[in-house]
């Protein structure tokens, strides 16, 4: 196995899918699978003894969930010296699990049935440090968080007083699902720059990444579901 590439744990109580995953991923020549779990406890378990740069986490399953997994991976600290991210994998009716997801730690979701190069993508995306939010076929899915986040909790729009007007509009865009090249565009300003807008609103707001910073996003108000468009 050659240590730079990614390694993926597949967490999920149906072992059809986990090999259909796995077949996948060790196709391709910057990652492959390093170990597979049919519960949390068992791979959290695993995760002890195997290092693992990205997890796709099931929700639904025998014993320890896949929320109460990821939540635990979160807060833990491995032997090894290795965190996981955690990309959870959903589908429309579990909607109402995935704020309790991302709040819990995960650096994104993906439908199980997402098309292979979507799954790779969001694998690669993740281990480079961003988080899957909204790719086009989850629309959907982020409308339904948006709404979420303003159903749950008052609205504090006092969360974004940190924030220069330009790093509101960056956060305002990265809420409606655009990648940094697309707010660049947007904006008519450098894909650097917007880089740089990005690390000062994660620092401002105490955000781990872009998927948290989204959620304070929604929370303060400043993005509405309507504005996915």
């Amino acid at each position: 196995m050659s240590e730079d590439k990614i390694r993926v744990a597949l967490v999920d109580d149906q072992e059809l899918v986990r090999s259909g995953f796995a077949m996948v991923i060790d196709s391709q020549p910057d990652m492959c699978t390093v170990l597979e779990a049919s519960h949390g406890q068992q791979a959290l378990d695993r995760l002890n003894l195997v290092p693992a740069d990205v997890v796709l986490m099931d929700i639904r399953m025998q014993g320890m969930d896949g929320l109460e997994a990821t939540e635990r991976i979160g807060m833990k600290e491995f032997p090894h010296g290795v965190k996981p991210k955690v990309i959870i994998l959903t589908t429309f009716d579990l909607d109402e699990y995935v704020m309790r997801a991302i709040r819990g730690g995960a650096s994104g979701f993906l439908l199980k049935d997402a098309p292979p190069d979507q799954m790779l993508d969001s694998i690669r995306t993740v281990y480079h440090g961003d988080a899957v939010i909204a790719p086009s076929s989850t629309k959907r899915l982020v409308s339904y968080l948006a709404e979420k986040a303003v159903e749950d909790r008052a609205l504090r729009p006092e969360i974004v007083d940190v924030l220069t007007d330009r790093e509101r509009e960056v956060l305002y865009h990265m809420a409606r699902g655009l990648s940094n090249m697309e707010i660049g565009e947007e904006l008519d300003v450098a894909q650097a720059t917007i880089k740089t807008h990005v690390g000062r609103i994660f620092a401002k707001l105490g955000a781990r990444d872009r998927v948290q910073a989204v959620v304070l996003a929604y929370e303060a108000g400043l993005v509405r579901p309507g504005d996915l468009g």
